[in-house]
């Protein structure tokens, strides 16, 4: 990442947090760092960075040590290597090899879009290591590709497009990738408008390493493959998540279906709460207070 980004994203998005700057085996992992008190792991959504928390991560920080990464291959955190594929269940696992080397045992994970995809297979596959799980904006992959429809893939389109085998995504995306990812953002945002343009000058950044986008591809290739296959391999022999889930959406986004994220998510964890929130699918961006008051009584215990 250029010196210029890492200043913006540990100064101006996040003040008074550190660089974080971790080396694990498989993944140099980049972002931010605050704060003081139990840890809370925020992992971000596609097609943005850990900068996507940044209205997030300081009220939490007054009373959590929070913990900011890219994920992996997303943003600055670069992959040593990209076989096998980097699908959810090794995402999950690099995530808790950067909180071994932070030192944290046990965790709190909120995670939005791909990050809360990432969020749910790491307390699936290592129920001991996540204290807590919050899912913004997401449900299931299992669950999400069984409802689709004329709706759902007019409206994630890209879900499909960046499925397709490589190399053809990424020669496509190659050609304009500030087109491409100011047209997903609009859309997610509601207009483009409604993004805060350092943001998105540094979502933009990103998106044009040709990297970042292979990795983006890639992971949208494990969700329509692997990832799909590890849910429903889970969801076949009935295990869930044990420890408490926050199930939050989009009230927008929410009125193209019909089906509960509460009912679906209660398929997947005993304890389930959860409301919509007002605003689009940038949750962290679009509705950060209404995020941090659920936030802040869940991870606090108080619900």
């Amino acid at each position: 990442m250029a010196p210029e980004i890492e200043r913006a994203a540990a100064d101006d998005f996040f003040p008074g947090f550190a660089r974080l700057d971790i080396e694990t085996d498989n993944v140099s992992f980049r972002g931010a760092i605050g704060g003081s008190g139990s840890p809370v792991l925020l992992l971000h959504g596609y097609p943005q960075t850990h900068v996507a928390w940044r209205l997030i991560a300081p009220s939490l920080a007054k009373s959590h040590t929070v913990i900011v990464p890219d994920l992996p291959g997303y943003g600055a955190s670069r992959l040593h290597n990209d076989q096998p594929r980097w699908t959810k269940r090794r995402v999950a696992s690099a995530l808790v090899a950067l909180m071994d080397r932070l030192g944290h045992e046990r965790f709190a994970v909120v995670g939005h879009d791909r990050g809360a995809r990432a969020g749910y297979r790491l307390a699936l596959d290592q129920p001991q290591r996540v204290s807590r799980y919050a899912s913004l904006t997401v449900v299931p992959t299992l669950d999400a590709f069984a409802r689709v429809d004329k709706v759902f893939a007019l409206s994630a389109w890209h879900w499909f497009f960046l499925a397709q085998p490589a190399d053809l995504p990424e020669r496509m995306l190659a050609n304009d990738p500030d087109a491409y990812i100011d047209a997903a953002l609009a859309k997610m945002a509601g207009g483009l408008e409604r993004i805060d343009p350092l943001a998105l000058d540094a979502y933009r950044t990103a998106f044009r390493s040709p990297d970042v986008r292979h990795a983006i591809c890639e992971d949208y290739r494990a969700a329509a493959s692997e990832d799909l296959e590890h849910d429903a391999n889970d969801f076949a022999v009935g295990r869930k998540l044990t420890c408490p889930v926050l199930v939050l959406w989009s009230e927008r986004e929410q009125n193209e279906r019909n089906i509960s994220p509460l009912d679906t998510w209660s398929r997947w964890a005993a304890n389930v709460t959860g409301r919509g929130v007002p605003g689009g699918h940038l949750l962290p961006e679009d509705a950060p207070n209404e995020v941090l008051s659920a936030l802040g009584s869940f991870l606090n215990n108080r619900l």
